[in-house]
């Protein structure tokens, strides 16, 4: 499936927030891309501008494609509750997230990569579907084989800790607690705006 592979840090200069994690080029050059940056004169964004822009932020944040994102979406309208708040519990739930939540990747990018070479398992049995839905009490864990991999042992030394989320770093095993809410989920999002966007 196509994936973005190009320059994240001009991507997060884009949305003027470093979406992607920590980025010391972001920190440099905390402006927006192209040959004249700050010094641009752009018109003031349109109302559907305003709300597509931040729909790709979060498709770029979530590491997802239209399709993909969409499909989530109309899930989450059938869904009791706020559509909005909907889509952000589904995106967090989906298994890449799940494990770089847990601290086993430095980035989500990186999380996807181990869920796809079949580093993880899912209530003790492999998987390698990123988008995978993990429910509450479901165990996530790193393989056996696994352990030793650079990567996971130095983003582990170095993992935030999420109330939704009990991990054992020593077992390199994490358990879905319970579905967080919203004001628990650390990313600067306004998905109303997503919810406007669609149901026009």
């Amino acid at each position: 499936m196509a994936r973005y592979t190009g320059p994240s840090t001009k991507i997060a200069r884009k949305f003027g927030e470093p979406i992607f994690g920590a980025d010391r080029n972001f920190e440099k050059r905390n402006y927006p891309p192209g040959q004249h940056g700050l010094a641009s004169k752009r018109k003031k964004k349109s109302e559907y501008g305003t709300q597509l822009k931040e729909k790709q932020k979060v498709k770029y944040t979530y590491g997802l494609l239209e399709k993909q994102f969409r499909n989530l979406y109309e899930k989450a309208s059938r869904m009791k509750g706020q559509k909005g708040e909907n889509l952000i519990i589904l995106l967090e739930s989906r298994l890449d997230n799940i494990v770089y939540r847990m601290g086993v990747a430095p980035t989500r990018a990186a999380a996807r990569q181990l869920v796809s070479h079949a580093h993880i398992t899912l209530n003790g049995v492999v998987c390698n579907i990123p988008s995978a839905h993990v429910k509450p009490g479901d165990v996530v864990a790193v393989r056996e084989r696994s352990k030793s991999l650079e990567v996971i042992t130095n983003s582990v030394a170095s993992a935030a800790k999420y109330s939704w989320i009990e991990f054992d770093a020593k077992a390199l095993t994490g358990k879905y607690l319970n579905v967080p809410v919203r004001t628990e989920i650390p990313e600067t999002i306004n998905e109303q705006l997503i919810v406007e966007l669609y149901s026009k």
